[in-house]
């Protein structure tokens, strides 16, 4: 079953996104759910709106080389570019830490320090010292790295 959270903080692990969420925010956030995370209808209906045009992709494994270090990827959740790039990283199985830097987070002024802009996603391959922005290309970069191609005959 998915999803299944394990927080090797309190030592606690769930299934069921509802459960999950409410967790989350009970434990790490401002203590009650917004309310469109909190009506399951509406919650269950807006995220398979936003996935949509997306079905199937993401949903089956390509065979890939897993990186002696974890990639890093600066995201936000609502930009639909950022989530071309973790639907790859996910399919490839490619190991990798989420930094989010969405309006307001504590990592966003940092970011733009190292990056020297604003733009997302931004993606951190210490593997081969790659740092790179633009969904297209890191899908690209990510599938020439990483992804196995069955050999010729």
């Amino acid at each position: 079953m998915f999803p299944y959270l394990v927080d090797p903080n309190t030592g606690v692990e769930m299934y069921e996104s509802q459960d999950i969420v409410r967790y989350l925010f009970e434990n790490y956030g401002a203590g009650r759910q917004p309310l469109l995370l909190a009506l399951p209808i509406l919650r269950d209906l807006t995220s398979v709106l936003a996935g949509l045009p997306r079905a199937g992709y993401g949903s089956h494994y390509r065979s890939a080389r897993a990186p002696e270090q974890p990639l890093e990827l600066y995201s936000f959740e609502a930009s639909p570019f950022c989530r071309l790039v973790r639907e790859c990283l996910c399919t490839l199985e490619l190991p990798y830490r989420l930094h989010n830097v969405a309006k307001g987070s504590v990592g966003r002024e940092e970011f733009v320090k190292r990056s020297g802009h604003m733009m997302v996603p931004y993606l951190v391959d210490p593997n081969t010292s790659t740092a790179m922005f633009e969904s297209g290309e890191i899908v690209r970069y990510l599938e020439s790295t990483y992804l196995q191609r069955p050999l010729a005959a």
